[in-house]
């Protein structure tokens, strides 16, 4: 039978070699806040609850996590004063007094965290059955981080670089932050701690000490991508280039192919189907979804729409919002806002806008047209430069567009307005009132066909140049 876990996770720091009003953790990794990544973690894990400890700008940070996670077992815990990594922890107490179990331990600033690593510190906890596990890397220059301390093979404490000794700096095995504790013996522990250290803080890492004096701390090495932190724009540059490795080799693996994974963008959770090839400088991000077979062209941004198998996105297509039925073609240079919703084989070529748009199957919008607060049925041809005039200044409006309507190019369709199936609207034409099945809609000015106006314009011309310059001239020549 598995152990109940929680999980506490340290976001109250103020990152002040971040140099920015906002807090660290607030500062995104693709799309996401870094905190939300080791908030995943844990909750992929089943820990319930999880306790996030903010402190600088808490309402801030408590705001964007609860965005991140609207229905995530989520209890905050406020730490007031940054006393260290102990005192951090020791404010989750209350938010856990009616937890049994064990308590998982991570830092908001280190987002490249396995759910397989933290896996593995389970059944390593489980096999050694001691009260505390954790996990360390092995560095060549270990220089600013502690020391995992072992006396005959076996870990007795963990030392801070500033408090260690010339030789115990020779050490290459150093502390992640990554904690598997007892409930039972946490927080006894915690309360045991004192600051009489170089930073005069609390460290969580003295845990260490008291737990390997109560039988084996068990241990887990891991690279140091996975979990090295974040304290400065460098370092989060440097993490969000690994993610985006990460995630784009396990798409390639799953069978899709990324003509430059160095320029592709795509945020954990987007969902792409095999055979499905993405061209340079390509985002796709929120609850994306790309089916298979869809080609997606250069520049093109993808947020939180579908986009259903074997469709064409030529380049810098924009979608938000969005749902793409099969075998549509899109762009170049389309753009698809919120409500857009497309039924098989539309094609919205360059330059068209879409808002709460519905396009019936086989609908066609290929240059240059804005359609808003649109109900398109199938077959239906769009010609350039039509518009919906949708908003009236205060509010906004419905066009309603039948089965195999044709509109011609330059029309505007003054909303709300109705346009029966099977009728034609001509160029040019303004449409005020609703047109019915199968009529022919046209308001244009007559033209009008003046018979030799071009020669009698070109021997006005002729005349006057031979007549010498105007009296305006020769005052001008003067």
């Amino acid at each position: 039978m598995t152990a109940p876990l929680a999980a506490v996770v340290l976001c109250a720091g103020k990152g002040t070699r971040m140099k920015s009003e906002k807090a660290k953790v607030l500062h995104p990794i693709l799309g996401k806040p870094i905190c939300a990544y080791p908030l995943m973690r844990a909750l992929e894990l089943g820990a319930s609850p999880v306790v996030p400890v903010v402190g600088h700008q808490a309402e801030a940070v408590e705001s964007a996590i609860r965005a991140q996670f609207p229905a995530a077992p989520l209890r905050f815990a406020l730490q007031k004063e940054q006393r260290g990594t102990a005192d951090a922890v020791r404010s989750a107490e209350s938010a856990l007094k009616d937890f049994t179990g064990r308590v998982l331990i991570l830092s908001g600033d280190v987002p490249l965290v396995r759910r397989e690593t933290l896996e593995a510190l389970s059944a390593a906890h489980d096999k050694a059955g001691g009260v505390l596990s954790l996990v360390y890397m092995s560095l060549a220059d270990p220089s600013g981080y502690g020391r995992v301390i072992r006396e005959g093979g076996k870990v007795a404490r963990i030392v801070e670089h500033k408090d260690a000794t010339p030789e115990q700096r020779q050490v290459r095995e150093c502390n992640a932050g990554i904690y598997l504790v007892e409930s039972s013996f946490l927080w006894k522990a915690l309360a045991n701690i004192k600051n009489t250290n170089a930073q005069g803080e609390f460290y969580l890492t003295d845990l260490v000490e008291m737990a390997a004096a109560q039988g084996l701390v068990a241990t887990l090495e891991a690279e140091f991508g996975e979990t090295a932190g974040v304290n400065d724009r460098v370092e989060l540059n440097a993490r969000a280039k690994e993610l985006q490795a990460r995630i784009n080799v396990q798409h390639m693996r799953n069978g899709v192919t990324l003509t430059d994974p160095a320029t592709t963008y795509i945020e954990e959770g987007v969902v792409i189907g095999a055979d499905t090839e993405i061209a340079p400088m390509v985002t796709l991000s929120g609850a994306t979804v790309v089916g298979r077979n869809v080609t997606i062209g250069q520049g093109c941004v993808v947020y939180a729409s579908s986009v259903a198998d074997g469709t064409n996105m030529k380049p810098y297509t924009v979608l938000e919002e969005a749902r793409v039925g099969e075998r549509c073609i899109l762009g170049p240079f389309s753009r698809l806002r919120p409500g857009t919703d497309l039924a098989e084989e539309v094609h919205l070529g360059n330059f068209v806008e879409t808002k709460k748009a519905r396009l019936g199957r086989g609908s066609k919008a290929n240059h240059l047209a804005y359609l808003g607060d649109a109900k398109i049925g199938s077959g239906v041809n769009v010609g350039a430069g039509t518009i919906t005039c949708n908003y009236d200044g205060v509010n906004k409006h419905l066009t309603e567009l039948g089965d195999g309507v044709f509109i011609g190019s330059d029309t505007q369709l003054v909303a709300p307005v109705k346009v029966g199936d099977g009728a034609y609207v001509g160029a040019g034409t303004t449409v005020t009132k609703d047109v019915p099945p199968g009529s022919l809609a046209v308001s244009r000015t007559p033209q009008v066909n003046k018979e030799g106006w071009a020669e009698r314009k070109k021997a006005r011309q002729a005349k006057s140049s031979e007549s010498g310059p105007s009296k305006s001239d020769k005052a001008s020549a003067g």
